[in-house]
């Protein structure tokens, strides 16, 4: 009788561990098929992906169609963080924000002036000088031409009549209107940019709290911080650094100049200076302005070439060895996603765009390296 009992308790364990097993299985089962991809997950996905893709290509024509506006507030707000260092430090000496935005709002304007002022007479001078420049150009380039015979150019395109400066008036009238009709939104432009600069330099530290008080977890605000803070910091060290190595680069550039006889040496100095901010296109620039200025200077090639070619190792030179070593790793600055950045704001705004690319780079750049994962480093919370 025991036996009996011993063998019908065994046999109903063996049979609940089968059920056990059975509804476990079951339930796996269940759940895989519950995890398995929907017939119309694929075509989701897709809605998915057009909805974002229609957002994108709606913001990027808002921004484009919004231009005029958005360029000046948008420099408005770069320079303001680029001179965020100058004014916390007059903010330290007691200076008011006000004030201090003031100050620094004219000293940028003092130096457009005469950034203005100093290229404006070198450049009317070549304007009128014009129609004997370019000529002088075609009747020095086209004998070099006509011995690539594999280019297949007919010298006859070049002798369609020599360029006067009432032919260029006449041909140029369109864009001398042009120009004319663009004046206005110009100076409307600059008249938002300073009123921009001011009004944020002045009220940067309250917005910097209102942005920091708009999150509403401790960890995302000691996020917004830091991010803030690498931004001042990022912008102010590269742009100053930066402005102390091209005013070398200025100065060699006038040395070169006067080395090679093309005369107006501090206007080649100042506009190598100015084009050393935008990556790839100044230098692109300034080589070309040099061949031009060398093939007027001097009949022959090598003397007239050597200026371009001097600034343009220099330049690589200064590039590629000089800031990296000073500024160091940290902010070292990735060259194809500048590059790919010229490009796109380009595209968008012209060369204003151009001009934003690298600190808008720089912005993106420093957030994306503040927010990946890995910082420990928290800042404290405003009072």
């Amino acid at each position: 009788m025991h036996k009996l009992v011993t063998r019908t308790l065994q046999e109903v364990a063996q049979e609940s561990a089968r059920r056990s097993d059975a509804e476990a299985a079951s339930l796996e089962a269940a759940l895989a098929q519950e995890r398995a991809p929907r017939g119309y997950k694929g075509l989701d996905l897709t809605v998915r992906w057009a909805v974002i893709g229609i957002f994108v290509i709606m913001a990027m024509s808002a921004i484009s169609m919004m231009a005029h506006i958005l360029i000046p507030l948008t420099l408005a707000v770069v320079t303001g963080l680029i001179l965020a260092v100058a004014a916390e430090k007059l903010h330290a000496l007691g200076i008011p924000p006000l004030p201090t935005a003031l100050l620094l709002a004219t000293a940028c304007a003092t130096g457009a002036f005469f950034a203005i002022a100093a290229l404006s007479g070198p450049l009317m001078q070549l304007a009128s000088e014009a129609p004997s420049i370019v000529n002088a150009t075609i009747e020095r380039v086209t004998p070099l031409l006509n011995k690539l015979e594999w280019l297949h150019i007919d010298p006859r395109s070049f002798g369609a009549g020599s360029v006067t400066l009432d032919s260029l008036l006449e041909k140029g009238g369109s864009l001398l209107g042009i120009v004319t009709v663009g004046v206005t939104p110009a100076l409307l432009q600059v008249l938002i940019f300073f009123a921009a600069l001011v009004l944020f330099l002045s009220g940067r530290l309250k917005l910097r709290r209102m942005l920091i008080l708009a999150f509403p977890q401790r960890s995302q605000r000691l996020a917004a911080i830091r991010v803030m803070n690498a931004i001042d910091r990022a912008l102010g060290y590269y742009f100053a650094t930066a402005a102390l190595v091209y005013g070398g680069l200025g100065l060699i550039t006038a040395l070169i100049a006067f080395a090679g006889g093309l005369g107006m040496i501090w206007m080649w100095g100042l506009f190598a200076f100015l084009t050393s901010f935008v990556p790839f296109v100044g230098v692109t620039v300034m080589t070309l302005a040099l061949v031009a200025g060398g093939l007027l200077a001097h009949d022959g090639m090598i003397a007239a070439l050597s200026p371009a070619l001097a600034y343009f190792c220099v330049h690589l030179l200064i590039e590629n060895f000089v800031l990296p070593a000073v500024m160091g790793r940290r902010f070292e600055v990735n060259a194809f996603i500048i590059f790919t950045a010229i490009i796109f704001w380009s595209w968008m705004w012209g060369a204003a765009g151009a001009m934003l690319a690298l600190p808008l780079s720089i912005i993106g750049m420093t957030i994306a390296d503040e927010l990946r994962p890995g910082r420990k480093q928290q800042p404290s919370l405003p009072g």
